[in-house]
């Protein structure tokens, strides 16, 4: 049985690490959010930083087997999209996995020229730079305007993926959703 070209979808793998990764990025901001809500000293502040940590760092190692996944054939978007869609598209997903390596690698780098370790799971990773304390307050800045960032690109993602579907009504975001999804 041939499929609609319609309705042709990215890998099951694909789609899960991609919904992962949202998953991630929604945890990441809202313990780092809750995190900035407590009061200074209360205790729930290093468990929040922890777990921002935890999934800042899946997102880390995540994002190289997404990498992977890019070199595999994708889904073609029909109707094709003009050229100026297709080149703002590369841009806004380079801009994506810049930040899913760079803000996580900017935490690691701050929290080594800060002194302190860097554990993921009970393993120390190996430290990247010499105890800075000028340096960590650099890559803390880089880390959170980076990470402030991020808001922005999510959202202007979600909100192309939801033009293409309801607008322009092409098959953009349907090639990410499980089969269910259909029109």
């Amino acid at each position: 049985m041939t499929q609609n070209p319609l309705t042709q979808r990215y890998a099951r793998l694909s789609m899960a690490l991609h919904w992962l990764m949202l998953a991630l990025f929604i945890g990441v901001y809202a313990c780092i959010e809750i995190k900035g809500l407590l009061p200074r000293g209360n205790a729930l502040k290093g468990l929040f930083l922890g777990a921002h940590s935890l999934f800042g760092m899946a997102i880390f190692v995540l994002v190289w087997l997404r990498l992977l996944g890019r070199l595999a054939p994708r889904p073609a978007i029909l109707p094709r999209p003009p050229l100026w869609q297709t080149a703002a598209s590369h841009l806004m997903h380079g801009a994506l996995y810049g930040l899913m390596i760079v803000t996580p690698l900017l935490a690691w780098l701050m929290l080594n020229a800060a002194g302190k370790p860097v554990p993921y799971f009970g393993f120390p990773l190996p430290t990247l730079v010499a105890p800075d304390p000028d340096l960590a307050r650099q890559f803390k800045h880089w880390h959170e305007w980076l990470g402030s960032t991020g808001y922005w690109l999510i959202g202007l993602h979600a909100a192309a993926g939801l033009f293409h579907h309801y607008w322009v009504h092409d098959n953009t975001l349907v090639r990410m959703l499980p089969k269910r999804y259909e029109r």
